[in-house]
């Protein structure tokens, strides 16, 4: 195996040589004389040796004719959501999903202190909400939608509309920082600041209480279910990723010292087919674990200059990072390279945040949003280019410390230390 890697390696440096042979023919085919000489002393390349040639562009249109025909494996949410982010790929987006900024409030629920986590389940019927008061909500999206706007849903003459929370559930004895639905069946998963991680049965109405307990050493900060729904990723104030597998409560952690990170841990995630995981420290790193062995494949360090990594996610691909830091900026990675591909900037207008917020792709990944602290709006850049688009007042009287999208609806939800989540939504979206 590592000879077959070995091979690829080598193949992939002299395909690169051939690249900068091409360009540097290309350059002078063209009659830049000073720039094929200056690629070529870059590259180390006799210039002197190669001949004028029109070949890489040739090469270029024909590749461009047929781009559209390489086989890419289908995300099952691509026919809906369109492709998602593929920067390899120069197409403008495939969807009409409405800017954030025409986002509006469809409903607000208060809790008796301070709201700061919440997650929409896999088809993004249902939201739920967590408050440093212990408690938990899940309220029904249809239902929310309902209650905002009578005439926008089709409904009985006769029916009435139930209330959008559906359940409260009360078993922590501190603080919720994280929230996680479980893929395939109606159970919550809930972390805490009281070093408990949760499993609720919703689907039972009476069920207030949880009917499994994961105990760990440490106050819960971050946690992300696998795909098959069998394991949960953890992290906690500590700087050790835990694996927990959420049948048998086992927990499982890298062997080797130097492989963790050296601060608290702030953010988990999976990609989407699980084969890695993504975390994010007060230490200003991100680490990415193999979803297998749960070793440590590669490190992105000082990713926002040495200031605190807050929130990592994904893109749909499994292509890219999205990191947000405490230096208020938002940044793209490439996993394949390691590189910062790009930055969004301009949501700190005061520099450095106070607290830590999460970055966020839209559904369709078209549109990457982050709250600005200072001003209590929605930041939103178009996620292929960085270009800004226009603020959305998000109306909460304290900063908003957890956001969240649906995974396939134009939804969001907001948490603020002003003890309400809000429910934003796009209406008439075609």
């Amino acid at each position: 195996m590592k000879e077959e890697e070995k091979k690829e390696e080598r193949n992939k440096v002299k395909q690169r040589e051939l690249l900068y042979k091409l360009m540097i023919r290309q350059l002078f085919y063209d009659g830049h004389q000073n720039f094929a000489q200056e690629l070529a002393a870059i590259v180390d390349q006799e210039a002197t040796a190669i001949s004028p040639s029109d070949r890489l562009m040739n090469i270029i249109a024909i590749g461009l004719q047929h781009e559209h025909e390489v086989d890419r494996p289908l995300n099952r949410l691509e026919y809906t959501l369109g492709p998602g982010l593929d920067l390899e790929y120069e197409t403008e987006p495939q969807t009409s999903a409405p800017e954030p900024a025409m986002y509006e409030t469809a409903y607000v629920t208060s809790h008796k202190d301070k709201c700061r986590a919440a997650a929409f389940s896999m088809d993004g019927s249902l939201v739920a909400t967590g408050s440093v008061d212990a408690s938990i909500k899940i309220l029904d999206v249809d239902r929310m939608l309902a209650k905002s706007d009578p005439d926008a849903v089709e409904l009985h003459p006769d029916a009435v509309v139930g209330h959008p929370v559906i359940r409260t559930l009360y078993d922590h004895l501190d603080e919720i920082t994280c929230l996680e639905f479980h893929p395939r069946e109606q159970i919550l998963i809930s972390g805490s600041r009281d070093t408990n991680i949760k499993m609720f049965d919703f689907s039972k109405t009476s069920a207030k209480k949880a009917f499994k307990t994961l105990t760990d050493a440490e106050q819960v900060t971050s946690m992300s279910i696998h795909p098959s729904g069998d394991f949960l990723a953890v992290t906690t104030e500590g700087p050790v990723v835990r694996f927990y597998d959420i049948n048998s409560g086992q927990c499982y952690v890298c062997p080797y010292p130097r492989e963790h990170h050296t601060g608290p841990l702030t953010s988990v995630r999976y990609s989407a087919d699980a084969r890695v995981c993504a975390s994010a420290s007060k230490d200003g790193d991100i680490k990415v674990w193999d979803g297998v062995s749960g070793r440590c494949v590669q490190t992105f360090t000082k990713c926002h200059d040495g200031a605190e990594v807050c929130s990592v996610l994904f893109s749909r691909n499994g292509k890219y990072i999205l990191s947000s830091g405490l230096d208020s900026i938002v940044k793209l990675w490439e996993l394949s390279t390691g590189r910062c591909l790009i930055a969004y900037t301009g949501a700190g207008s005061v520099g450095r945040q106070e607290h830590s917020a999460h970055a966020m792709f839209n559904h369709t990944e078209d549109f990457v949003m982050f709250p600005d602290e200072a001003t209590t709006s929605l930041c939103a850049w178009d996620a292929r280019n960085a270009q800004r688009k226009n603020l959305l007042s998000l109306g909460h009287n304290g900063p908003v410390r957890h956001m969240v999208h649906s995974p396939c609806s134009p939804a969001f939800i907001t948490c603020s230390d002003d003890y309400r989540a809000r429910f934003w939504y796009r209406r008439n979206v075609h």
